[in-house]
């Protein structure tokens, strides 16, 4: 199953702890989370109470120092454990230099 995973996917996933703050763009509730993964194209929220799939956001990631924002989409639902979010396609130039930067940072063997 894991290899089903692996062929969808349209970029490779980071290692990469962030607060999330989700906002339900429909009824404007706020939920936190964390990500456990990240990718250019998306991430997986921990949540026990994962949003529907097809759910329309808006997600603020946070990181010590910086804060990367981006309307998004839930596209698949783990019931009790979280959900995977794909990001807009038109990320604003500030927007993807963070995220490109954490993944850069994720990438990187941990130092011994």
């Amino acid at each position: 199953m894991a290899d089903a995973f692996k062929e969808r996917r349209a970029a490779p996933r980071y290692p990469l702890t962030l607060i999330a703050e989700v906002t339900d763009r429909l009824s404007s509730a706020k939920f936190t989370a964390r990500t456990s993964d990240v990718s250019r194209t998306g991430c997986y929220l921990d949540m026990l109470n994962p949003l529907p799939r097809g759910t329309q956001i808006h997600l603020r990631l946070q990181s010590e120092k910086e804060k990367f924002e981006s309307s998004g989409t839930v596209i698949y639902v783990s019931p009790g454990l979280g959900m995977g979010v794909a990001f807009a396609a038109d990320l604003p130039a500030k927007e993807r230099e963070i995220l490109e930067r954490w993944l850069a940072a994720a990438a990187k063997p941990a130092a011994r």
